[in-house]
C-alpha cells in the first residue's frame, strides 16, 4: 500500500510514517496540498491520502475530483477540537485521526479504508487448480488475461498474481474499463499536458507512467472502445506511450493483466474485440470458477467474511451454526463471491444469537435458486417444471400484457426493471441482461434525451 502524508504536523508525521511502514506501506511526505497535487499528476500515485486537518482540505479533494484522481483521504491532527474533525468529514474526508498516533488506530484504519486483504482462500479442488497455475506464470514477464463470471475475484487473483511476481515491489494499478466514460479512459491510461483539453490544467502521468517497473491491470478490457483498443494495443507492442496533447514518446515497463466477464473470442466474431489485441492480452488464460463451482470453499470464505464484518463494526466475532452452513451451501450464489459478501455482512449485522444463525443468513430468492431443488412432481409429467408452473402462477397474463407495444418500449421496459432491481448498478444490469456496459450507457442517454427518468448509479 502506498501512504501519503501531507503536511508538518510538528513532527508526528514521522511517527505515522514509521506505524505506517512497519504495517508494509510506501510512505511519501508532501508539505502542502499543492506539492501532493504535483506528485500525484507526475505517478507517485497513492492508495491512501493522511492529510493535517489545518490544510485546505475541501479544496484539495475538489481538484481531485476535477482531474479524476481517485484516492481515499483522512484527516489527522494534533488536539484538534471536535468541530474541524467534524468540518473536515464534511468536505470529503473519510476518516478522522486525532494525533499523536495510536498505532493499532492507524492500522485499523489503513485496513477499514483501503480494505486490501492478501488471503486466498482456496482448499476447492477446482480453485486450487487455478492457484497453482497463477503460481507457476507469476514469476514469468507474460500477459495474463483473467476470465470469469461478475464477483469472482478476478481483481484479487491479479493482485495476487502481482505479489509472487518479480514486479512485487513496485506498483499495482489497477483501472476498470467499464466505469470510466470512453471519453476520459484514454487521458486515465495514457495521460496527458497542460492545455490539451478543457479541464487540463497541469501535465498528468497516465496509469501506463504510473504503474512503470509494476503491474497494470486492465479490468474489464472488453468495455474498452475499438478505437482506444488500438491505441492499447501500440502501448503493448511498442512498449511506449504518448501523452495526449504531446509528440513524445515516453518508454514504460510495464506487465499487463487483463480481466473480462465476457466471453471475448465471442466478441472477437461479433467484431467488438480486436484479435490482435485478444491474442496479445490472451498469452496466458486463468479461468476462475464461479463460487458454485467451488463449493467447498464456502465455509471458509463465510467465516472470513465475518470475520471481517465483525472487527469492522465492533463486534464480537462468532462462528457460523451448522444449519446456516447447510443454507448457504445449498444456495446457488449467481452473484458469486461479492453475493456471498453483501449476505454475510448483513448476517453480523443482524444475528441475535451466539453463533450466525440460519435465520440470519437472507438470501433474496433462494427457493428458486437451489442447487439441488425437490424432484418434480405433477407438473413434470405434462412436460412443464415446478419453476415454469410456478412463474405462470405468479404472472398471470404476462405475454399478453405485451400485446399492443412496440419492440423498442418492452425492451426499454424491461432495462429500466431490471436496472431498478440491481439498485442502479449499470454493470450488474448489463450482466443480466446478457448486452455490454456501453451498449447499456447508450440506451440510457438515449431515455434521458426522451425525458424518461433513469435510476441513478
Amino acid at each position: 500500500m502506498r501512504l501519503m502524508i501531507i503536511g508538518h504536523l510538528e513532527g508526528y508525521i514521522s511517527a505515522a510514517g514509521k506505524i505506517a511502514l512497519q504495517r508494509g506501506a510506501k510512505v511519501i511526505h508532501c508539505e502542502d496540498c499543492e506539492q501532493a497535487l504535483g506528485a500525484l499528476r507526475n505517478g507517485k500515485g497513492a492508495d491512501l491520502v493522511m492529510i493535517d486537518v489545518k490544510q485546505k482540505i475541501g479544496v484539495f479533494i475538489e481538484a481531485l475530483r476535477a482531474e479524476r484522481i481517485h484516492v481515499p483521504v483522512i484527516a489527522c491532527g494534533i488536539g484538534t477540537d471536535a468541530r474541524s474533525a467534524v468540518k473536515a468529514i464534511q468536505e470529503g474526508a473519510k476518516e478522522y485521526v486525532p494525533l499523536p498516533p495510536d498505532a493499532d488506530l492507524i492500522a485499523a484504519i489503513l485496513e477499514a479504508v483501503t480494505e486490501e486483504s492478501n488471503a486466498m482462500i482456496a482448499s476447492d479442488p477446482a480453485m486450487k487448480q487455478v492457484v497453482a497455475m497463477a503460481d507457476k506464470i507469476a514469476p514469468s514477464e507474460a500477459t495474463v488475461m483473467i476470465t470469469g463470471e461478475s464477483g469472482t475475484g478476478k481483481e484479487v487473483m491479479s493482485s495476487y498474481i502481482h505479489r509472487k511476481s518479480k514486479r512485487g515491489a513496485g506498483s499495482f494499478i489497477a483501472v476498470n474499463c467499464a466505469a470510466i466514460p470512453e471519453s476520459l479512459l484514454e487521458s486515465e491510461l495514457f495521460g496527458h499536458e497542460k492545455g490539451a483539453f478543457t479541464g487540463a490544467v497541469g501535465r498528468r502521468l497516465g496509469k501506463f507512467e504510473e504503474a512503470n517497473g509494476g503491474t497494470l491491470l486492465l479490468d474489464e478490457v472488453s468495455e474498452m472502445h475499438p478505437l482506444l483498443q488500438a491505441k492499447l494495443l501500440r502501448a503493448i507492442q511498442e512498449r511506449e506511450i504518448t501523452r495526449i496533447g504531446s509528440n513524445d514518446a515516453v518508454k514504460v515497463d510495464v506487465r499487463i493483466i487483463a480481466t473480462s466477464n465476457r466471453n471475448l473470442e465471442d466478441s472477437v466474431n461479433k467484431g467488438e474485440f480486436r484479435e490482435d489485441l485478444y491474442f496479445r492480452l490472451n498469452v496466458v488464460n486463468i479461468r476462475l470458477p464461479a463460487l458454485r463451482e467451488r463449493r467447498s470453499d464456502l465455509p471458509a470464505l463465510s467465516q472470513f467474511f465475518i470475520d471481517k464484518f465483525s472487527e469492522q463494526n465492533g463486534m464480537d466475532k462468532k462462528r457460523i451454526s451448522a444449519e446456516a452452513a447447510a443454507k448457504i451451501l445449498a444456495h446457488h450464489w449467481r452473484g458469486n463471491i461479492r453475493e456471498l459478501e453483501n449476505t454475510m455482512h448483513r448476517a453480523v449485522l443482524v444475528s441475535m444469537e451466539d453463533e450466525i444463525e440460519a435465520d440470519a443468513v437472507h438470501i433474496a430468492g433462494m427457493e428458486a435458486r437451489m442447487v439441488s431443488p425437490p424432484a418434480a412432481t405433477a407438473p413434470a409429467a405434462t412436460g412443464v417444471s415446478s419453476a415454469e408452473t410456478e412463474k405462470t402462477v405468479q404472472n398471470p397474463g404476462g405475454v399478453e400484457s405485451l400485446v399492443g407495444k412496440t419492440i423498442a418500449d418492452v425492451e426499454r421496459q424491461m432495462i429500466l426493471n431490471t436496472l431498478d432491481h440491481c439498485l442502479g448498478n449499470r454493470t450488474h444490469a448489463a450482466n443480466i441482461l446478457g448486452i455490454s456496459i456501453r451498449t447499456l450507457r447508450n440506451k440510457l442517454s438515449q431515455y434521458r434525451e426522451k425525458g424518461i427518468d433513469v435510476p441513478e448509479a
